[in-house]
């Protein structure tokens, strides 16, 4: 605990600060987007995220508070929507992460590499990079793909809650058995394209696939360890313990449901009771009004800083202090672990560190580092793969047989 620690509270936190201010924190998932398609239609007039809002957990003033320097807009889009009508909401997302940047163009630069998030922070502004979360998102097309990363779009998640036809998901049922050969594809355009493979959300056979496929370096963009809670979401550590050799990053996130076993359970209990009344919890939008009513009676337990701690740790001793990143996945979800419950909570996080005597360079490593090493490297992949790969022309239905 924080009052527990040689230094005082206060001290930790001014200590976290300075580090934040030093090294700006490459945050690898936020879902603002969707927040801002769902109330205002992408209006920035109308959601003004240049002061403090209380209907988001994100906006520019909370962002500095929060020492973020670089953050990944994702612009997902629900499994539920397949084929064209996916890949059409994907472009309107991507469209009002672009907006946005433009309306905030003091505060936001628009970042596709390393260099251009350094120089982000050169100017003092937020680097905005682009995920896609879900891999509905391309209709099964490889050009759909190719446009996406036209577009800024850095990294694909290659399923969401649901399957692909082409990739397992961890929370539907298995039919794919992992990647399929299309899936193969995927990921190896992705690793000429020099679009980072994400593995948050894909069944563990996926994600063994994926690692045995890429040529590039991975990431989970918001996951957390499996071992310390048993949830499909989270990652396996004989999964961990491949990314040293493969050079990953697993970004560990705060959602209660992946951090806290008491929440995880929680959460298992909303979903038998929904399944009653004909609600999958695999629907986000449907399971989150079903838990909105239900928790009124069935309290969420709270997660805490200590337990994101302990998965940052678990994920350190398992994966290494070179393959640990943060993926808060604000706006994602309703509620944080206390003390972590928006964008400005990223010190007291660093603060829980420093009392656990991580020193400033591993910290150093987890905020920033990590990542930007992970961009450079999967950047140097794609620079040789187009030396000798031309853009895939392969097609689902030659590949895996139907569409």
């Amino acid at each position: 605990m924080l009052g527990t620690a040689p230094h005082g509270h206060d001290d930790l936190l001014t200590r976290a600060r300075d580090l934040l201010r030093a090294h700006p924190l490459v945050d690898g998932h936020n879902d603002l987007p969707w927040e801002a398609r769902e109330q205002t239609g992408y209006d920035f007039e109308a959601l003004d995220i240049s002061g403090r809002l209380t209907t988001t957990q994100t906006d520019l003033p909370r962002l500095t508070e929060g020492g973020v320097g670089a953050q990944f807009w994702s612009v997902f889009v629900p499994s539920t929507l397949q084929g064209d009508s996916a890949v059409t909401a994907t472009l309107e997302q991507v469209d009002g992460v672009h907006r946005m940047i433009g309306s905030y163009a003091d505060r936001l630069a628009l970042a596709r590499t390393a260099d251009e998030v350094e120089a982000a922070t050169a100017t003092g502004r937020v680097a905005s990079l682009l995920g896609a979360e879900g891999g509905h998102s391309i209709g099964c097309s490889l050009g759909t793909l190719r446009m996406l990363h036209v577009l800024g779009v850095r990294y694909l998640t290659l399923t969401h809650n649901d399957n692909t036809p082409w990739a397992d998901s961890a929370t539907d049922v298995p039919v794919v058995g992992g990647l399929s050969e299309f899936g193969r594809e995927v990921v190896r355009e992705m690793n000429r394209l020099g679009m980072m493979v994400d593995l948050s959300h894909v069944a563990a056979t996926t994600m063994r696939d994926a690692l045995e496929t890429t040529d590039a370096p991975v990431i989970f963009s918001h996951s957390s360890a499996l071992a310390l809670c048993d949830t499909p979401r989270n990652v396996p550590d004989d999964v961990l313990g491949a990314l040293p050799a493969n050079g990953g990053v697993c970004m560990v996130t705060f959602v209660p449901e992946f951090v806290s076993p008491a929440t995880a359970a929680w959460r298992v209990e909303a979903a038998a009771a929904a399944a009653e009344v004909g609600v999958e919890a695999r629907d986000w939008e449907a399971f989150g009004r079903f838990t909105a009513g239900w928790q009124r009676e069935h309290p969420k337990p709270d997660a805490t800083v200590e337990q994101v701690v302990a998965h940052l740790e678990h994920v350190r001793e398992v994966a290494g202090i070179d393959h640990i990143g943060i993926g808060g996945d604000y706006d994602g979800t309703d509620t944080f672990p206390v003390g972590l419950e928006d964008v400005s909570g990223y010190p007291r996080l660093v603060a829980a560190l420093l009392a656990r005597s991580w020193s400033e360079a591993e910290v150093a490593q987890l905020v920033r580092g990590n990542t930007l090493r992970v961009m450079r490297d999967v950047e140097a992949v794609a620079r040789d793969l187009q030396t000798t790969r031309t853009p895939s022309l392969r097609t689902f239905a030659e590949l895996d047989g139907t569409r």
